[in-house]
């Protein structure tokens, strides 16, 4: 099935992001901690996450041209993050450090036995978009905007400026936010985790779930990432579910999953791929990222992805259905 829009092209920018960053503290444990423990962790370190900034690195690793809209403290922790987007060649030019605020960080204990993980985060309000703030000249000059709700009516004002400049909308949420009814019909794709239908609509099965969302909101896309499982799409009246693949040598972070998932999806449209190869590119980026500890650490370049997608082509089994 094809993707049901057609792309801007040849503009200056492939995607632009708008929304989280962060610098995460990443602790790996044998085991996860039961209540009123010790344990000895087995190592840790520091690395650069957030979901909108890892999704603008994963596809400049993949070819695509980025930048990314956000917002950092004037902190070690904010020269450390802006300096991982610069040095994988993101466009900062509107990414800025604020005087006096803390960069976002998580604190992320990882099980090792299976790579996955618990977060505990902070995000300081000094960080917040108002609507005013909000650069809307950028998305005239992207062919998508890739975004987070946290800002929500700066998030909304920079979704109806790319709508009205024929950009795609696509979005990455797993919380509500207050005034986010305002946004969602102003999103294109429409990618959620597999717990955030459930909180907003009240419908816990994913096959009813997702034609809800499409109805209330008029997105041309919805879907749910399913961890290990893969994920869930729904368009044009059919679901297509895609496994997910074996992460090689074994999964041993799950931190930024979901986001690897975004840079697939949105790759495979700027690609002119189907719904099925770009669910396909999404899945592998997730699996690949799973290498080691760090949302971005292990996301795969062009050639890495191409030959890992060739390589599970036997066992890929993915399928279309109405029910």
């Amino acid at each position: 099935m094809q993707f049901p829009f057609q792309l801007a092209r040849d503009r200056e920018f492939d995607c632009v992001g708008f929304g989280t960053n962060a610098v995460d503290y990443l602790i790996e444990v044998p085991e996860y901690p039961v209540f009123n423990s010790k344990v000895e962790l087995n190592k840790y370190t520091q690395a650069a996450g957030g979901e909108v900034a890892t999704t603008m690195v994963g596809l400049q690793r993949l070819g695509m041209k980025t930048a990314y809209v956000g917002r950092f403290g004037d902190d070690p922790a904010g020269s450390f993050g802006l300096k991982s987007l610069s040095d994988e060649g993101v466009n900062i030019d509107h990414a800025e450090q604020v005087a006096g605020a803390s960069t976002q960080i998580a604190f992320i204990v990882i099980d090792a036995r299976n790579g996955e993980r618990t977060v505990i985060w902070k995000r300081d309000a000094k960080l917040a978009y108002a609507e005013a703030n909000a650069p809307i000249d950028l998305v005239d000059r992207a062919s998508v905007l890739h975004l987070t709700p946290h800002d929500v009516k700066a998030a909304t004002a920079m979704a109806r400026a790319a709508r009205e400049a024929g950009a795609l909308v696509s979005i990455d949420v797993d919380n509500i936010f207050e005034g986010i009814e305002d946004l969602l019909p102003l999103v294109d794709v429409f990618i959620a985790s597999a717990e955030f239908p459930a909180r907003l609509l009240g419908i816990t099965d994913h096959r009813e779930a997702l034609p809800e969302m499409m109805r209330r909101y008029g997105c041309k896309i919805a879907g749910v990432t399913l961890g290990a499982a893969g994920s869930l799409l729904y368009c044009d009246g059919e679901f297509i579910k895609t496994p997910g693949y074996d992460v090689p040598g074994g999964c041993k972070d799950t931190t930024g999953a979901g986001d690897a998932y975004r840079v697939g999806m949105i790759y495979g449209a700027m690609m002119g791929s189907s719904i099925e190869e770009a669910a396909k590119f999404a899945n592998g980026v997730a699996a690949l990222k799973c290498r080691s500890l760090g949302a971005r650490t292990s996301l795969p370049n062009r050639s890495e992805l191409s030959d890992f997608i060739s390589s599970n082509i036997k066992t890929d089994l993915s399928h279309r259905s109405t029910m």
